[in-house]
């Protein structure tokens, strides 16, 4: 069963946060809000985490992983990123995009796209992600949480409570969340490319 917490959106509880977080540095997997849609989340070395996100979205071993970031210090440890980069993303975080870069030697090998050695990185313009990622100290590894057979994701932490029950071990909620995932740009080539249109505004890459 999975444990509910019903969390403030502008002014999260610092109890339940330490909670959360709790669960996730015991090897927990969580359905978090973000700034875009609920995803799902784990600590970066969780690899039964891992294959659990990967069971529940049917996804295969191409698909890019994200490390949530607190702030660009955090995200700096695990991503190579020249200064032209560095100042394209930072004038468009935090906000709602993902951008996929080249991963350093921090990120655990299992969570690279297998040919480019790439990994997407974020950094959310919400109040309860950047609360949980805070108080973690890392990164959170997340997905979408994008069922296989769904068009959009699920909006409602109740919902998410009564279907993922038993394969999630929290479902955090602080209200709706957008149906819309990240804006997804791909910098592995220094160059920008728009590899999914979502809730950033794709404009500033093109």
């Amino acid at each position: 069963m999975a444990r509910y917490f019903d969390v403030h959106p502008e002014n999260p509880q610092k109890r339940a946060i330490g909670q959360v977080v709790e669960l996730v540095r015991g090897g927990g997997l969580i359905a978090y809000p973000t700034d875009s849609c609920f995803a799902l989340g784990c600590a970066l070395g969780n690899k039964e985490g891992i294959d659990r996100i990967k069971t529940i979205r049917h996804l295969d071993d191409r698909h890019h992983f994200t490390l949530v970031c607190q702030d660009f210090a955090q995200l700096g440890q695990f991503v190579h990123i020249s200064n032209a980069v560095f100042r394209a993303i930072k004038a468009t975080t935090p906000g709602s995009y993902t951008f996929i870069l080249p991963a350093t030697k921090e990120v655990p090998r299992r969570l690279l796209h297998p040919k480019k050695k790439t990994v997407g990185v974020r950094i959310p313009d919400h109040v309860v992600t950047q609360a949980l990622v805070e108080e973690l100290g890392e990164p959170l590894l997340s997905t979408t949480l994008l069922l296989p057979d769904q068009e959009e994701p699920m909006t409602q932490g109740w919902e998410i409570k009564e279907l993922l029950d038993h394969q999630v071990d929290a479902v955090v909620d602080s209200g709706d969340c957008g149906t819309e995932p990240t804006t997804v740009i791909d910098f592995s080539e220094d160059v920008p490319e728009v590899v999914r249109i979502g809730a950033g505004d794709p404009s500033p890459f093109e």
